[in-house]
């Protein structure tokens, strides 16, 4: 059974391994190894448990009562675009790609910003992170940005794709 539900406090330590795994898998030969890591590391438990301290939480979809994914959304964080929602972060346990459950999480974490009135969406990808670009061109998101960050001494550019 496939269910969604806000995470908790309580789930720190599922998202922190579900971030680590999700983050390696995607990453890997595109994200320097050592800034990866690093990146990584900074997301353990602990950060979880903070930014619930701190009222958020994040849309976690759960396979059968397993963690199977999540999402971070809220309102649009450059306020120059004209989107007025955006999904932070979207990522699956690395077993679960190809099986659906990206897209279930994705139209469900649309849906509760749409409840927000947050009727425009934003996504960011890195360009070369192929997986996740298809994935959201296959969702019907049509790009329209690019911008390019630095990780880890190598620059990467990010596209900005919309809905809406």
């Amino acid at each position: 059974m496939i269910t969604t539900r806000w995470s908790t406090a309580e789930d720190a330590s599922a998202l922190a391994a579900l971030h680590r795994e999700a983050w390696r898998y995607a990453y890997a030969g595109i994200i320097p190894g050592r800034a990866l890591e690093r990146m990584i590391g900074s997301r353990g438990p602990r950060w979880w448990r903070h930014i619930h301290r701190r009222g958020a939480s994040v849309l976690l979809l759960e396979l059968d009562g397993r963690i199977a994914g999540y999402a971070r959304l809220g309102p649009l964080r450059p306020r120059s675009w004209k989107a007025t929602g955006e999904i932070y972060e979207l990522y699956l346990s690395p077993e679960f790609h190809g099986a659906g459950l990206g897209e279930h999480l994705f139209v469900e974490a649309r849906r509760k910003l749409v409840a927000r009135g947050l009727t425009r969406l934003m996504v960011w990808s890195l360009a070369t992170n192929e997986l996740g670009c298809r994935f959201y061109r296959a969702l019907g998101g049509r790009e329209v940005a690019r911008s390019t960050t630095r990780i880890g001494g190598a620059a990467l550019t990010k596209i900005g794709f919309a809905w809406g």
